[in-house]
């Protein structure tokens, strides 16, 4: 059951969904071709991408229902592990799936790009979630690319591939902009519980024993995957969530360095740093003074 199948190559993935390949490096799925499914498990050594026809109403964004009902877009990486376990219902598949090798954009700007769309490091529950003028968008892209593959391989056919592919992904870079706006109460909730988790982190002993907090960390104590998260606190903020984290590091710092009995290198203790430097550093970044110049000035 918990067996996980390797899928490295294109025709890899072809074969287990009992399709032919028609490119070696890419190719484009339709759902309605598989058959039913219960459980599988699988190690990506390729780009995935799931377009999935669903009815989202029976289905959960955290306590929120999806944005849309017409469709749900799933990205995978290479590394990767994915899978269904449908708790032995059968399950018939709807949708399509989009998926390439990395040696496709190797030596492309895609490829130099490509971690630039960090939703490929999202959790399935941040998925993005279409309307019906962006399903047909996402439809209408890969009918491109689909029929890109179909013809016979020439000198033009990587490049108009790989673009279609680029500009597929540009749009999803949009749709999940659109999805950020539109969830603002959700986001909201989530800046909020940011927020005091860095107050509690900071009210605790958790500095001197685990250190600053990370993003991963922070991410992970909301459930989050980090490259969602720290979009989601940027996209609602306009800053990073490590400029939240070391704002709340030096409004600590501030009011630690008021009282005068404590030296600063007790004070850097106390916030998690391993050396005083290091929080002097930062402390001058942040606030154009050192932390003496400012005990000094008050």
């Amino acid at each position: 059951m918990d067996e996980i199948q390797r899928i490295d190559t294109v025709k890899q993935y072809n074969d287990a969904m009992g399709v032919d390949t028609l490119h070696p490096l890419v190719s484009v799925v339709d759902f309605d071709t598989m058959p039913t499914y219960q459980y599988f498990k699988r190690y990506m050594g390729v780009y995935a991408i799931f377009l999935k026809y669903i009815k989202c109403g029976d289905m959960k964004y955290g306590n929120q229902p999806y944005d849309y009902e017409d469709g749900t877009l799933v990205f995978i990486s290479p590394g990767q592990v994915y899978g269904i376990d449908s708790k032995g219902k059968i399950i018939k598949p709807q949708g399509k799936a989009l998926v390439f090798h990395p040696d496709l954009i190797s030596d492309t700007d895609l490829g130099r790009k490509i971690k630039n769309y960090s939703f490929f490091s999202y959790e399935v529950n941040e998925a993005l979630h279409l309307s019906k003028k962006e399903r047909a968008i996402v439809n209408d892209c890969f009918d491109k690319i689909a029929y890109e593959i179909d013809l016979n391989i020439d000198i033009h056919s990587k490049t108009l591939i790989v673009s279609n592919i680029e500009l597929f992904l540009n749009y999803c870079m949009r749709f999940y902009d659109r999805q950020f706006i539109t969830r603002t109460n959700v986001n909201k909730d989530i800046l909020s519980r940011f927020e005091n988790l860095l107050h509690a982190y900071f009210g605790s002993e958790k500095p001197q024993t685990l250190g600053i907090p990370t993003v991963s960390y922070c991410a992970d104590q909301l459930h989050l995957s980090p490259n969602y998260f720290g979009d989601m606190i940027k996209k609602e903020t306009g800053r990073t969530a490590l400029d939240h984290i070391q704002s709340k590091v030096i409004s600590e710092a501030k009011l630690m360095l008021f009282d005068k009995d404590k030296k600063i290198s007790e004070v850097s203790n106390l916030l998690g740093f391993n050396y005083q430097q290091h929080f002097t550093r930062l402390f001058k970044q942040k606030t154009g003074v050192t932390p003496h110049e400012f005990r000094n000035s008050e």
